[in-house]
């Protein structure tokens, strides 16, 4: 799996962004999907999270209520809708596969990703 996202940019807090991640290669409607984030200076972090056939999704506390993940498995994309930005969501943005399915306990784990994208970032003014 080929993973390409888009969408990232310069934002007031307060505004709106929708991130999306194109994938490529047949295994992508079979993988969970992940989005995970890396501000300046820190190690990355866990954003959001689909299962394949969208049964299970899975927020950060830090976005819960501001981001919606969501996946279009015809079209090969799965995107994130971010509102009520905040200066703390500046950061590169990736999107991540996993290899199948993963278990609900290891869902925020970086290492259950196998494919990742390389990176939009987000700025976000005060």
């Amino acid at each position: 799996v080929q993973l390409q996202a888009s969408g990232g940019g310069l934002v007031e807090a307060g505004d709106s962004l929708r991130l999306s991640c194109a994938a490529s290669g047949r295994t992508f409607r079979n993988s969970d999907m992940g989005w995970f984030r890396q501000a300046p200076g820190k190690g990355r972090e866990f954003v959001a999270y689909i299962r394949w056939n969208r049964s299970s999704i899975l927020y950060a506390d830090s976005v819960k209520g501001r981001f919606t993940i969501s996946r279009d498995n015809a079209k090969n994309t799965v995107s994130l809708q971010m509102n009520s930005l905040k200066p703390d969501d500046t950061a590169v943005y990736s999107c991540a596969a996993a290899k199948g399915q993963i278990i609900l306990t290891q869902r925020s784990e970086e290492n259950q990703y196998i494919w990742w994208g390389q990176g939009t970032l987000v700025t976000v003014s005060s």
